[in-house]
């Protein structure tokens, strides 16, 4: 099945999962779970959550940013790979000077 992006709606969520600033995400989502092209503009974040009964996988497309996860802190630049396991709390900072862009899978 293929998903076009450059079709799907923008939605701007504002203070995601009690984060700062908008998540910008284009969104497909189904009974499996959820596909995102993200943006998180400089300062922005998602707010440090838990994942229960599901897992993430974000992979970063352009820009640089952080991770909380669990009790440590990952530094993510372009290439880079995050997953959060079920059972498992993480955050997504964008603690750069441009937008940071990324692919996210939660299943």
């Amino acid at each position: 099945m293929k998903i076009n992006f450059n079709e799907v709606e923008t939605q701007t969520l504002p203070h995601f999962k009690d984060g700062e600033g908008a998540f910008i995400v284009k969104m497909f989502t189904d009974e499996s779970g959820k596909i995102m092209r993200g943006t998180l503009e400089p300062g922005s974040t998602i707010g440090y959550h838990k994942h229960e009964g599901n897992c993430e996988i974000i992979y970063i497309l352009s820009g640089t940013g952080k991770c909380l996860y669990d009790d440590g802190e990952e530094t993510l630049a372009a290439g880079d790979c995050h997953y959060c396991p079920e059972g498992h709390s993480h955050s997504l900072i964008n603690n750069g000077v441009e937008n940071l862009e990324f692919f996210a899978v939660v299943k």
